[in-house]
């Protein structure tokens, strides 16, 4: 698989989990608060703050929504068209908040929906591009994106292997080889059921790319149903080798506001970035070898070769006179052989662990 780097992270197979915090429409129109939710994001452990960036009228058709709310949009109190006019992060912010994201250290890039985002963006420099699921269709959106030879981050939820294999090969046929696919349920939010992990394995075997998660799960409180608060479907994707997760992010889930609810508070997502890094730890290279910890432990644990009973200096050493005890100091279980029917250079007392130069 193709190397995939942005800015100073490289992200693939034993590398460590790249961590997106997405802030949707969280940053509640302001741009001192967008600034506020990355330093926290950095704080606790992101390595990308991401937006997303449309202008409402070329995204959705008023006319097309009048009178139909389906899905999680059923509970907004808005129109579609407003709320979505209410969540645009202004263009005009972006060099400012690029810098801002710079100066702290934190990746920052976008999930543009028309081609005039994605120019802006290349003006400053992003280094890497998210699309989201709706837009896996889109060829021409794709291949626009595509041709600027950026890593791309496509989310694949509601989509079948038909669309993502077609969305590829636009990517691929524009010279672009840098694809990250994040399996995604596109509920907000979703059910652990719907997470269906072992479908991003399969997307990894079939179309060859590194894989992920664009995670909505969430505890009770936030509408979902996990356990732990939103952390069980990213640390099971680290086990199963994904290499990117992404989690709406926020500072408190109770604020007014349409993506506040299923995202994940600052406390919330250090808890999960610290269990990622922790399942990183656990999983460790895959080399099956003894480690520096346990050398101790063969100590104490395996058995070595023992005087049954007195021992006299001559006497044939038979299987009856020596038993096999902890700890293994000198001659162990395997090297039975070589000591069988020899004779003893001296006593041996019983209980003695029987060493090769007695023999």
């Amino acid at each position: 698989m193709t190397t995939i780097k942005i800015n100073n992270n490289v992200i693939g197979e034993g590398q460590p989990v790249y961590i997106i915090a997405d802030v949707g429409s969280n940053f509640d129109g302001s741009l001192e608060r967008a600034k506020m939710l990355a330093k926290l994001a950095k704080e606790a452990g992101a390595d990308a703050f991401k937006i997303q960036n449309f202008l409402s009228s070329k995204l959705v058709s008023q006319k097309g929504f009048n009178g139909v709310k389906l899905a999680h949009q059923i509970k907004w109190e808005k129109p579609v068209a407003e709320v979505y006019k209410d969540a645009e992060f202004p263009r005009e912010w972006l060099r400012e908040f690029s810098d801002f994201c710079e100066s702290i250290g934190i990746d920052f890039f976008s999930s543009p929906y028309d081609i005039d985002a994605v120019d802006e963006l290349e003006k400053i420099g992003v280094p890497a591009y998210k699309i989201g699921s709706g837009e896996i269709d889109n060829l021409e959106f794709l291949r626009y994106i595509a041709q600027k030879q950026k890593p791309v981050i496509l989310s694949c939820g509601a989509s079948s292997k038909e669309e993502i294999w077609q969305a590829l090969s636009v990517i691929r046929e524009a010279g672009n080889q840098r694809i990250v696919l994040l399996q995604c349920a596109t509920n907000y939010p979703s059910m652990l059921a719907d997470s269906n992990l072992n479908a991003m394995i399969s997307l990894k075997k079939e179309f060859g790319v590194e894989v992920g998660l664009s995670d909505h799960t969430i505890g009770k409180e936030g509408g979902g149903d996990d356990p732990l608060g939103g952390i069980t479907a990213p640390m099971a994707m680290v086990a199963l080798g994904g290499v990117v997760v992404e989690k709406h992010f926020t500072d408190d889930i109770k604020r007014k506001g349409n993506d506040h609810p299923f995202a994940m508070n600052a406390a919330a997502f250090k808890i999960m970035v610290d269990s990622i890094r922790s399942v990183e730890k656990v999983l460790g290279d895959g080399q099956k070898r003894v480690l520096n910890s346990e050398k101790e432990t063969i100590i104490i644990q395996r058995r070595g070769i023992y005087a049954k009973e007195n021992i006299k200096a001559g006497e044939i050493i038979s299987r009856d006179k020596i038993e096999f005890l902890r700890p293994a100091l000198f001659l162990r279980p395997p090297q039975i052989t070589a000591i069988l029917g020899k004779k003893a250079k001296h006593d041996i007392l019983a209980g003695d662990p029987i060493k090769s130069d007695a023999i």
